[in-house]
């Protein structure tokens, strides 16, 4: 998470969503970074209004704009499943490995499914807390050109994006029964996506 105190900006860290690039280009720019503990890093929007008003000494966190990214279920599933699939998690409780896509997201379906299909959740993650407002301006991972320009007007900065803390390549294809499964136990996963500046 990165907050940018002048401009009353923070932009929040969604896991598997290229923040951590974000991160990389912006935190000299920024006021405030978390980087860890991952709780502190990835606190999602609930959370962020607690830990910026500690962090600042002041109620008053409401003030700020939030920024997030957030990705295509499919696609974001598709890249845990791949960075879980790493050989050094082999033989570990959260460990892809041996496992298909199917197998991955058939899990993720469940209502406490296994530590490897543990994931969490977009829709959880951006989910207002009662009576504070949505995230301020939200963008498809897709649709990165687009958040960029946002960022660099907001920000007077140009940004150059490494890419870091990627997923390994490898096919993660999906059938269309498990796809269908998938959109009807977390249908607000696809409704949030669809809500994102595109």
């Amino acid at each position: 998470m990165l907050v940018f105190l002048q401009e009353r900006l923070v932009l929040l860290s969604v896991p598997k969503t290229g923040t951590t690039a974000l991160e990389g280009a912006l935190s000299p720019r920024a006021a405030i970074v978390l980087r860890d503990p991952p709780n502190l890093k990835h606190a999602p929007l609930q959370r962020m209004h607690r830990v910026l008003a500690s962090l600042i000494d002041q109620p008053a966190s409401t003030d700020f704009e939030t920024v997030a990214v957030v990705r295509h279920p499919v696609d974001w599933l598709s890249s845990w499943y791949r960075y879980r699939h790493r050989d050094e998690l082999r033989g570990k409780p959260n460990s892809t490995f041996g496992l298909t896509f199917d197998d991955f997201v058939l899990e993720y379906c469940k209502t406490r499914p296994a530590r490897f299909a543990a994931v969490g959740s977009q829709a959880n993650f951006l989910a207002p807390p009662d009576g504070k407002l949505p995230v301020t301006h939200l963008f498809r991972y897709e649709a990165q050109p687009l958040m960029l320009r946002f960022l660099e007007k907001r920000l007077k900065k140009k940004i150059k994006l490494n890419q870091l803390n990627v997923s390994p390549v490898m096919e993660a294809k999906l059938s269309p029964e498990v796809e269908s499964k998938f959109r009807d136990r977390h249908a607000a996963e696809f409704e949030i996506w669809e809500r994102a500046q595109s």
